[in-house]
């Protein structure tokens, strides 16, 4: 029998102000009900903490650089597999799939021929599509994309571009259940920050830490597309011009992962009302 929820998650389980799947919601209730979150969370972040400070320190020495992101790769799916909770899994597979819909759609509504195409569905799927690649395909989307001051769309009357766009159904999302998978969201990411900054180079660790901060970026270009200056409010990550290092990482990335949530779910939402609108007159 599962035990009751505290208020307070009573209270955001029902709340529906900010935009975000239900399915996402749930997943994430789930996460923060994990009991091993609570007892080793603290213990493992902050060990994990000062190890990521000494080889961030380590890695901008002098010193010859090196990477390795294949190794990379098959530890954090090897680590997905067996320890890390299937909630976190699925939450994880998601992001894939939540930020290559909003960076497809914003490309394709600009009249820009970039597509992104990671949507894995299972652990092993993330062996190709990496978490690397991830990085790199904002990076190269933001490139291709140049002047923001010509992304608008004044005629609201005009669809928008979905053909890129793919929902995600959480039926296709398979994660196998082992009993060793206990480990939480937030306490594998402790463990994944270690991995990135030892097994990339200095530059491409920066790079990697620092995209989140184009969650602002992206929010005021959509917003311009849609017609809602408001988006720029569900971004807790800005100024990209300001550099940042490892400190606080754990939450700017959490917050990156909600940032696409609420915005895969606003676009859904405009998405499937633009579907409906069709369906109503061809009645």
């Amino acid at each position: 029998m599962n035990k009751p929820r505290s208020a307070y998650l009573q209270a955001i389980s029902t709340d529906d102000s900010l935009p975000i799947q239900s399915e996402a919601a749930n997943l994430w209730l789930q996460d923060l009900d994990n009991k091993f979150r609570w007892v080793l969370r603290p213990i493992l972040q902050f060990t994990f903490a000062i190890l990521l400070h000494i080889v961030w320190f380590v890695k901008r020495l002098p010193l010859p650089q090196f990477s390795a992101h294949k190794a990379l790769q098959k530890t954090i799916c090897w680590f997905c597999k067996y320890f890390v909770s299937p909630e976190a899994n699925l939450l994880i597979l998601r992001h894939y799939a939540t930020e290559s819909n909003i960076l497809n759609f914003l490309s394709e509504n600009t009249g820009h021929e970039h597509r992104v195409n990671l949507y894995p569905k299972t652990i092993n799927d993330m062996l190709h599509s990496t978490f690397v690649d991830h990085d790199q395909e904002l990076f190269d989307c933001f490139i291709k994309l140049g002047n923001s001051n010509k992304v608008s769309n004044l005629n609201t009357n005009t669809p928008y571009q979905w053909q890129s766009w793919q929902p995600i159904h959480m039926d296709e999302l398979l994660v196998e259940k082992k009993t060793t998978q206990i480990l939480d969201f937030e306490t594998s990411h402790a463990l994944f920050m270690c991995l990135f900054c030892l097994l990339l180079k200095k530059d491409e660790y920066r790079d990697a830490i620092n995209g989140f901060n184009l969650d602002q970026s992206i929010a005021i270009r959509i917003g311009r597309i849609i017609g809602d200056n408001t988006l720029t409010e569900l971004a807790y990550n800005k100024y990209p011009q300001y550099l940042v290092g490892p400190w606080n990482l754990g939450q700017r990335f959490l917050m990156h992962g909600f940032f696409t949530e609420h915005l895969y779910a606003k676009l859904e939402e405009i998405r499937q009302a633009e579907i409906s609108k069709v369906a109503e007159i061809a009645e």
